[in-house]
């Protein structure tokens, strides 16, 4: 058995190490990782690890390591939990390692979430276990597109509610960076399901003739022209790339213009992050636990897992015509992955999906 660990302080220092897995306490269930995707929003994680809590979902016995959360299935192989059975699959939070042991409250026939004391205080999105025998949105054919898409979407679909629904002033076009990740075509997914915004793509030039092919975007300019960027209307910058100078070109070229700036994570989690000064708006961090949470409040948990649900569907299908799902397995594999989406040499176009 064994554990997937990441040196805090460098992303690119990686082992893998014999698990202990002691014998299962009462009120405890192991589950065998079955598979997991691995994308930019998992070095995000790892970037913001300390500050966001993300290493403390999954505690390394050394702190100066840590365990990189990601999004998959995994399987009960022992339980001593009240209703909760050996062979039912779950989707959710896991780490990259073969097993992990969670503490089931609230079970029901949905999933759980964990109880563990570690992880409280900690955000219940990402303490929830999804019962595939109860996910009414589950689908065994779209298993890739659930691991790859479900959280990024989630996001996606909240940004676009915070600006859509709940902004004021709602903006005209929406100016989005990184926009070849994940979590960022989700957002140009919901804007265009949306209609009436318009959607501006900001990438690398080779990423370009990609983003038009997908039909996301309304346009698509490079970075380095985003200081002559032309907007039509009130306008929103979502930036998912995290490099203030892009910031501070964005802020400067639309000037009255800008009426939102939302830092969603740093796909360039390696450049100089250090603030510059800017024109009002400051850009504010979005942080989709607390965003969830208060319109939960507002609209009701239901209510918001209706409207999720029945856009996460759509992009489940669209998606499949612009991402495609590689697959790999095991120890070497799982490491050439982690050190190819860290220097963000994965293709837009694939999709990783592994197992140990």
């Amino acid at each position: 058995m064994s554990d997937f660990l990441i040196r805090r302080d460098d992303l690119r220092e990686t082992r893998w190490v014999p698990a202990d897995l002691p014998a299962l306490p009462d009120g405890a269930a192991r589950l065998k990782v079955d598979k997991f995707a691995l994308t930019a929003n998992n070095v995000t994680y790892a970037t913001f690890g300390e500050q966001m809590k993300y290493w403390d979902f999954f505690p390394a016995a050394d702190p100066a390591d840590g365990r990189v959360p990601v999004w998959g299935f995994a399987t009960v192989v022992e339980s001593k939990v009240e209703h909760l059975k050996e062979g039912e699959r779950f989707y959710g939070y896991l780490p990259i390692s073969e097993h992990f042991d969670v503490q089931p409250v609230n079970v029901g026939k949905h999933g759980f979430l964990d109880g563990a004391a570690h992880r409280q205080g900690l955000a219940p999105i990402y303490n929830t276990y999804i019962n595939t025998a109860g996910d009414p949105s589950y689908d065994a054919a779209l298993e890739d597109q659930q691991m790859l898409f479900r959280p990024l979407f989630t996001t996606g679909w909240m940004i676009d509610d915070c600006l859509m629904e709940t902004g004021d002033p709602v903006p005209e076009t929406v100016v989005i960076s990184s926009a070849s990740s994940k979590t960022a075509m989700a957002l140009a997914h919901c804007l265009k399901i949306r209609g009436g915004v318009d959607t501006i793509a900001l990438t690398s030039p080779g990423n370009v003739a990609f983003l038009k092919k997908t039909g996301l975007y309304a346009r698509v300019q490079t970075y380095d022209d985003a200081d002559d960027l032309h907007t039509r209307g009130l306008t929103a910058f979502v930036d998912f790339l995290g490099r203030p100078t892009l910031t501070a070109d964005i802020h400067n070229a639309l000037k009255d213009r800008l009426v939102r700036s939302l830092i969603i994570g740093a796909t360039d989690w390696e450049g100089d992050r250090s603030p510059i000064a800017l024109p009002d708006p400051q850009p504010e961090f979005f942080f989709v636990p607390t965003y969830a949470a208060e319109r939960a409040a507002t609209l009701g948990g239901a209510e918001i897992n209706r409207r999720l649900g029945a856009a996460l569907k759509s992009f489940y299908a669209a998606s499949k015509s612009f991402v495609t799902p590689k697959h790999a397995k095991g120890a070497k594999a799982i490491t050439k992955a982690w050190d190819q989406t860290v220097d963000a040499k994965v293709s837009p176009s694939e999709g990783l999906i592994l197992s140990i």
